[in-house]
């Protein structure tokens, strides 16, 4: 065996020894990083939800009580089935994005949350209701154990990132389409200037 292939060898060899050990010693410094990142993650998407919150609120006061029948066509939400849809994103959704639970009276989400956005229709209903279910909300998420959303988890299967990424997202959609809507009506958003 000529040197040069003597040194090819030992070069491989360490190569090989060295890429088997990478992966334990990255999987223990991912699970570190997990930790410290499921918790960052949660911090930040309840910061969000705490912005989102004050001007959904913000919205629903400012629109007027006769205006929350409005629907800008005919088999698209009205105001207060819009505002009424975050309410039950607020019980149901965005708890279980982060492991919570819904209120234990609340019943099963596939016929709950519908009629919620039947049933309660007027102004200081919905409201009320806004501020019910962002309390319940809130306690949930401030409430979530950050060592225990490493990895896929329950019961929406996927990571802390992806799972506040997507209800962050759609509550945005949701504000994006409340603002329309106020402005549709002829309400400016109480947070922007003239």
């Amino acid at each position: 065996m000529s040197h040069k292939s003597y040194r090819r060898s030992y070069v491989f060899a360490a190569a090989l020894t060295i890429g088997a050990l990478l992966p334990a010693r990255t999987s223990y410094a991912q699970d570190v990083f997990d930790a410290k990142s499921a918790a960052h993650v949660r911090q930040e998407f309840v910061a969000d939800m705490d912005t989102l919150h004050v001007k959904i609120v913000a919205l629903a006061k400012a629109i007027p009580a006769d205006k929350y029948g409005w629907r800008p066509a005919p088999g698209v939400r009205s105001i207060s089935e819009a505002l009424m849809h975050v309410v039950g994103e607020w019980y149901f959704w965005a708890p279980s994005s982060m492991a919570g639970k819904p209120p234990a009276n609340f019943g099963d989400p596939k016929t709950q949350l519908p009629a919620l956005e039947k049933t309660v229709t007027t102004k200081d209903a919905v409201v009320a209701e806004l501020e019910k279910s962002w309390a319940h909300c809130n306690t949930q998420l401030r409430a979530s154990d950050a060592s225990a959303l490493t990895g896929k988890y329950k019961p929406w299967n996927t990571t802390v990132d992806a799972a506040a990424f997507g209800m962050a997202g759609d509550l945005h959609e949701h504000l994006g389409q409340l603002i329309a809507y106020a402005r549709s009506v002829g309400v400016r958003p109480p947070w922007s200037k003239p």
